[in-house]
Formats: C-alpha cells, sequence, structure tokens
C-alpha cells in the first residue's frame, strides 16, 4: 500500500514518452489541428458576431473579445482532455504501447509523466491557435497578452494530469462520456467562458470558483484586454493545485491498474 501511494519518482526519462509521440503525432500533424480546433473557431465565429450583434458590449469590451478569451481557455481544455483521455487509453489499453515502453529502462512513472507533459504541449497549441486567431482580429492587447501563455501551459498541465486519472479508471472509450458531459460541459458552462459568473445564483457561483477553468479564464481575458487579472496569485494557486494532485491521482490510480 506505501508503495501504491507514494508521491511520484518523476525523471528526465519522460521525456523521451514526449519524444516518441511527438514523432508519431506529427506525421498527421494537420489533420490533429484542424480537428482540435474546427469546433471552437466555428462557435467563436457563430456565437462572437451572430450573439455579439444582438448583444453588444460583455463587461465593457466587445461579446467576440469575451467569448474569445473565454475560447483560449476552453480550446486548452478539451485539447488536453482529449489528448489524456482517447489518445493515451489507446496508448495504454489498445496498442499496449506503454507496457512496451516500461519494458526499456523506464518505470510506469515516466511514461504517465511524459503523456502529461505531451497533452499539456497539444493543450497549448490549441490554445495558441485560438488566442492568435482572436489576435488577427483585432481583440488581442500586447505586451500583457504574452503574459496569458504561461496560464495556458499551466491549465493544459492541469487538465492533462485530470483526464490522466480519468484514463486510469475507463475500461473503454465509453467510459470518457461521463466526464465529458458531466464534469467538462457544466465547466464549460460555469466558467465564465459565455458570460461573467456574477449572472449565476450565489450557490451556483461558490462552485464555479473551485473550477480550474474559471481560474484560467479570469486570468486571460483581462490580460487579452490590456489589464492584469486582480487576485492572480489565487487564481495560479487553484490551477498550480489541481495539476500537482491531478498527476498524483493519475499515478497512483495508473499504479493500481497496471502493476497489481
Amino acid at each position: 500500500m506505501a508503495k501504491l501511494l507514494a508521491p511520484p519518482a518523476l525523471s528526465p526519462r519522460s521525456l523521451a514518452v514526449w519524444g516518441r509521440n511527438w514523432l508519431v503525432w506529427r506525421k498527421l500533424a494537420l489533420p490533429s489541428i484542424l480537428a482540435n480546433l474546427a469546433d471552437p473557431l466555428i462557435v467563436l465565429f457563430g456565437l462572437g458576431y451572430g450573439l455579439g450583434a444582438v448583444l453588444g458590449e460583455m463587461d465593457g469590451m466587445a461579446y467576440f473579445a469575451f467569448l474569445g478569451a473565454g475560447f483560449v481557455c476552453s480550446a486548452t481544455m478539451y485539447a488536453a482532455s482529449f489528448e489524456s483521455l482517447y489518445s493515451a487509453f489507446s496508448r495504454m489499453h489498445v496498442q499496449r504501447t506503454w507496457e512496451a515502453i516500461v519494458n526499456a529502462p523506464m518505470t510506469l512513472e515516466d511514461v504517465v509523466a511524459g503523456e502529461w507533459v505531451w497533452a499539456a504541449t497539444k493543450a497549448f497549441a490549441a490554445g495558441l491557435c485560438v488566442l492568435a486567431v482572436v489576435a488577427v482580429f483585432g481583440e488581442v492587447r500586447f505586451p500583457t497578452a504574452v503574459l496569458a501563455l504561461p496560464v495556458i501551459v499551466l491549465l493544459g498541465l492541469a487538465f492533462a494530469a485530470l483526464g490522466l486519472a480519468i484514463n486510469a479508471l475507463a475500461n473503454g472509450y465509453d467510459f470518457f462520456s461521463y466526464y465529458m458531459t458531466v464534469i467538462l460541459t457544466p465547466m464549460l458552462m460555469l466558467s465564465g467562458v459565455f458570460f461573467p459568473i456574477d449572472r449565476l445564483p450565489e450557490g451556483v457561483r461558490a462552485v464555479a470558483t473551485t473550477l480550474p477553468l474559471y481560474h484560467g479564464v479570469s486570468m486571460v481575458r483581462p490580460l487579452l484586454s490590456g489589464e492584469l487579472p486582480g487576485g492572480w496569485p489565487g487564481h495560479l494557486s487553484v490551477i498550480v493545485a489541481y495539476a500537482i494532485v491531478g498527476l498524483y491521482l493519475a499515478v497512483v490510480l495508473t499504479r493500481r491498474r497496471l502493476l497489481r
């Protein structure tokens, strides 16, 4: 039991797992990028300009800009989640890539850490692409927008860790539908992506402030509009806590599944 619950022993060897995934992914880079960006960009333009024409401004900014900042974070969330769920499950269970890797001079912690960083890398790329699109349309203010990049990285690490924890519990791809529907979709609705959470009932707002996506949006939106976010140490602390605790759970649950 003590070995099962021990903190992960992270090693630079995990970068080899990242490198392996990079070599595989770059062969299908363009379809992968388009798949990650199609939905958020369609919804961004549809709601940003369509609904924005009706709403006008939201919190003192054009609705396209308001929504764009939220979609930078939500695209990061979904990219990290899809990679750490569906893709990681394929490598772990279907293709048995993880099993092959641990037969080399690698540990299970190396594999999980490498998958964690890889999923966060893809999440960062997705968030950066949405940010670039919003910037092209003139809704990003520099230099503060540059500070949004480390926030996107941390958000990707948080959701990648949570996804890997869920991955360790899954017995098939259908299992992920529960996580996507019961956890991620409500989080998308409650985290200030589409509207400020001060419009929500007090009890719902209290729940929203515990969610990592809310804290990401709370920092990215002011940074993209040229302001420094208030209470940023608290926002960062919550996201970092999700990343650390999520990684620990991912390692423990993966140990329980593969090493028992």
